[in-house]
């Protein structure tokens, strides 16, 4: 059997996947140790504070280690896989591939997956995890390939020091915790269970686990602050209120009637951007109810244009326009407020962006050089940019550079509201949704399709007159389609 030196494994470390991001969770890995990697393979998909992002190895070889578990957030320039290259990458496979086909040989075939990729042990639930050593199932009971491929990643019992087992009970200087598990290891708990008992203070170590393999929940870490403690209470330390005295972190609450979610990723930072922009840019909001009959009418005429075949068209498409013109008209709502020079910056190009409420919260993908494009050309775009932002797979440069934004809060059903600036940018315009309503035409009531639209702006650089023809010239491009001609 080769003999695997350190200078043939790689270690790769989280990348900063945006600009000045300092952590990312690891949301799922795509390989397992053992599995032959290439150059430029996705490994595994990470959620930074901006997007979800997959991640390429660098290198080709085996991966020997994944240094941390899908769930833990990892800061920027921590390594998370270690990856055997040139020999070693051979001396890592062969063990493994041996010690696989020899399980498989000796096993009977077993109802789940096959181990058809090196490094894979038979397994009937692929979810399931793994038993910890010294839990209560015995070495013995393990399956040989699950065996094998604990001792693989590290986590198989050592025999050498099986000896030495009774000699630790020779110590009895630890009654204090006698329903906690008496095992060595690191008591087993999801990343916010852990963070959730570091706030509350709680010693992981003295919780009695109630989830499957002794994995300790939520619910273990809040029964274990309102247990009472009489035998830490009386023990000898100089100050043993400290924990109890911890008013920032709510004590307990009614699990079976509350959930608690924790704010991270994506929705992290939103938050904490919406915040910063509704306090520090003064926000004037100004509304304005058109009929839009002619603008659908022309979205049903493009979807049968043979240049439209296989593009998105729909309502949004004119209303982007429409903006794009109105900005072409009043160029000076295209700008931002450079707080630390104290000036305006005109931006001569439009990046518009498009908010997209995702699973993981709301995202602000923008279309570079927008005001560039012919109407072909933006639905592509808009199409494009939907779509990948469904999936999850919006980059950050794509989040970045935005000047304008269009939020479209009528496929819910409502009717209009008060948006908030994306950080940066001077205005963003709110569509309500398009409705049969009664509307005076030529002198009569009859059933027109009426949306009201909003535009909040910052009343540092953009005043009421300049926000107002803003406003009205969108509304009268969808009002009178035909002045995409005349005004463009």
């Amino acid at each position: 059997m080769t003999t695997m030196t350190d200078s043939s494994v790689r270690e790769f470390k989280m990348p900063d996947v945006g600009e000045g991001l300092t952590e990312a969770e690891i949301l799922k890995w795509y390989v397992q140790p053992g599995d032959t990697v290439t150059d430029g393979q996705v490994v595994c998909e990470v959620e930074t504070a901006k997007a979800a992002v997959e991640l390429p190895i660098p290198y080709d070889g085996v991966v020997r280690e994944l240094h941390f578990p899908e769930g833990t957030t990892v800061d920027v320039g921590t390594s998370i896989i270690a990856v055997a290259v040139g020999d070693g990458a051979a001396a890592a496979a062969e063990p493994v591939q041996e010690a696989v086909q020899e399980a498989v040989a000796e096993e009977p075939k077993p109802e789940g997956r096959q181990p058809v990729l090196v490094g894979y042990g038979v397994s009937t639930s692929s979810t399931k995890r793994r038993p910890r050593k010294g839990a209560e199932a015995p070495a013995a009971a393990q399956t040989p390939t699950a065996a094998i491929q604990a001792e693989l990643n590290g986590h198989g019992p050592a025999a050498p020091a099986a000896p030495a087992a009774p000699a630790a009970p020779a110590a009895p200087a630890a009654p204090a915790a006698p329903a906690a598990p008496v095992t060595g290891d690191r008591p087993l708990a999801k990343p916010p269970v852990r963070k959730l008992a570091k706030d509350l203070g709680v010693d992981l170590a003295t919780v009695v686990p109630s989830g499957p393999d002794g994995i300790i929940t939520r619910e273990d870490v809040h029964a274990a602050v309102a247990a009472p403690e009489p035998a830490q209470a009386a023990a000898p330390r100089s100050e043993p209120a400290a924990p109890a005295a911890s008013p920032s972190a709510p004590t307990s609450y009614d699990t079976t009637r509350e959930t608690r979610i924790p704010v991270k990723g994506v929705r992290k930072a939103t938050a904490a951007a919406m915040v910063g922009s509704a306090f520090t840019a003064p926000h004037v909001t100004e509304f304005v109810t058109v009929d839009v009959t002619r603008t659908m009418k022309l979205v049903e005429e493009l979807k049968q244009d043979k240049e439209y075949t296989g593009l998105r068209v729909n309502p949004l498409l004119l209303i982007a326009k429409a903006l794009l013109v109105a900005i072409k008209r009043n160029p000076d709502i295209n700008a931002s407020w450079d707080e630390a020079a104290q000036e305006i910056v005109v931006k001569h190009y439009v990046n518009l962006g498009i908010a997209a409420a995702t699973p993981r919260g709301l995202i602000v993908p923008n279309i570079k050089d927008a005001h560039a494009q012919t109407l072909p050309q933006l639905a592509g775009s808009l199409g494009e940019l939907v779509s990948t932002a469904r999936e999850g797979k919006t980059s950050p440069a794509a989040m970045q550079g935005g000047t304008v934004t269009i939020t479209n809060v009528g496929v819910f059903g409502v009717d209009t509201g008060t948006p908030i600036l994306n950080p940066g940018e001077s205005a963003i315009l709110a569509v309500g949704a398009i409705k049969l309503q009664p509307w005076v035409h030529k002198g009569k009531v009859k059933p027109r399709q009426v949306t009201t639209l909003a535009l909040s702006f910052d009343h540092r650089l953009v005043d009421g007159e300049l926000g107002s023809k803003v406003l009205a010239d969108v509304a009268a491009v969808l009002e009178q389609p035909k002045r995409l001609i005349s005004w463009a």
